[in-house]
């Protein structure tokens, strides 16, 4: 039976945050979560690259790292990794089914990602992994992954106003929500906050007396290289940074401040196998350059507005004056905002829809963004995203850039003639 199948009876309750059917789930499956040390990983963006760093150089380290992260790009089995290798679909499927035969027929049923939540939860102990990287899914106090008590580091990489409506109004609300990984007297590392969610935070972790840093952003050396300084001793490590834009100076020193907390409580972790592992470090779909039809193509998720500053950042440093986007966007998303921090006057723009998703409707996105940039060159809608590319590639020379969504990502792999 394949993964989709065996998933889809679960579909239906799509987010519905709270602990009591995660813990009944695990206390029905002998309690996998107990054995498994954790780095719990919350934040807005950057989680996932943090995720990408810290695996990439336990794994180099010599320890057996497990990584649960969502959502994925092509294959459900992405979101679970043992040593940087997705799990096989065939022991995907395994777990699943185990989960399932736990589901007692008073309980309540679980969602989808507490299924997969418990699954991962259940391979890693299996495994008998040494750490495992785990990602929030939403928010955090309420997120199915927040069943750990005492995590080896907690990280919050940034907070911004996404999720709004299941996290509460404001930023600080958010900040709130995700603040509720935090543990007592477990250290905390936090990425750069807004003022607002910072005082949260910092609030959260005093209360319940952890350390708490904020790691200063590396420093580039040169392209592709950046210097970290160590919190502790001062010493600076440099290190290869295979993922783009400025951003990653700031989630690799917070990845690279955890690394010290756990080299201070005995983990042996070089400077050899932090070099390497950085260097090692693969995070598809984010700022990642690519090629579609021997052209060169930039993709990128960017489906929040943080990320869509984050990626025109990225464009205004490589000086491209002019782009041509080819985006595809979720109804739920800040389309406005979006639009605002990426589009430029004589950009072009090629809309589309999300296959298989809630996605908003282009030609609504088409008449919002004539708003926002009515000097935009040119602003179509397209029925797919192959018909968009081609469009995309035969009417200019500027440099195309695909993004809006990371499902819209994970579409184009799967179309993709070569990467």
């Amino acid at each position: 039976m394949d993964i989709n199948s065996l998933l889809q009876p679960f579909q239906h309750f799509g987010v519905h945050l709270g602990l009591s059917r995660i813990i009944k789930l695990l206390a029905n499956l002998g309690n996998p979560h107990h054995q498994v040390p954790v780095i719990h990983v919350a934040g807005t963006n950057g989680k996932g690259s943090v995720c990408a760093y810290l695996d990439s150089v336990l794994t180099e380290a010599g320890y057996r790292t497990g990584r649960y992260t969502s959502p994925h790009l092509v294959h459900w089995t992405e979101r679970i990794c043992l040593n940087k290798q997705p799990i096989s679909a065939a022991e995907f499927s395994k777990l699943i089914l185990q989960v399932q035969g736990a589901i007692q027929p008073d309980d309540d049923y679980p969602t989808q990602f507490e299924v997969i939540t418990a699954a991962a939860w259940l391979y890693f102990a299996q495994a008998k992994v040494d750490v495992a990287v785990v990602e929030v899914g939403l928010g955090g106090r309420l997120d199915a992954t927040n069943v750990c008590d005492q995590p080896l580091v907690t990280i919050i990489t940034s907070i911004s106003r996404e999720h709004w409506q299941q996290l509460g109004p404001t930023v600080a609300d958010i900040a709130r929500e995700k603040a509720g990984i935090i543990k007592p007297r477990c250290p905390v590392v936090v990425g750069k906050l807004p003022p607002d969610a910072e005082k949260v935070v910092v609030l959260r972790a005093q209360e319940l007396q952890c350390s708490y840093i904020v790691p200063q952003p590396a420093d580039q050396i040169a392209p592709g290289w950046a210097e970290y300084q160590t919190i502790e001793n001062s010493q600076t490590i440099k290190y290869p940074l295979p993922l783009q834009g400025q951003i990653q100076l700031t989630n690799s020193a917070v990845a690279l401040a955890a690394v010290e907390i756990l080299q201070k409580s005995g983990w042996v972790i070089s400077q050899e196998a932090i070099v390497n592992g950085m260097s090692k470090t693969e995070w598809p779909g984010r700022m990642q350059w690519v090629t579609w039809n021997q052209q060169k193509l930039l993709i990128d998720g960017a489906h929040n507005p943080a990320a869509a500053h984050v990626l025109r950042d990225y464009l205004d440093s490589l000086d491209t004056p002019k782009i041509t986007w080819v985006m595809g966007m979720l109804s739920t998303k800040e389309h406005r905002d979006i639009f605002q921090a990426l589009l430029r006057a004589h950009d072009q723009l090629y809309l589309v829809p999300v296959p298989d998703h809630s996605s908003a409707n282009p030609v609504e996105l088409a008449k919002i963004a004539r708003e926002i940039c009515p000097e935009l060159s040119l602003c179509q809608t397209h029925p797919d995203l192959s018909s968009a590319l081609e469009a995309a590639f035969t009417s200019t020379n500027n440099q195309v850039v695909l993004c809006g969504s990371l499902y819209l990502i994970g579409h184009f792999f799967t179309i993709s003639p070569s990467k």
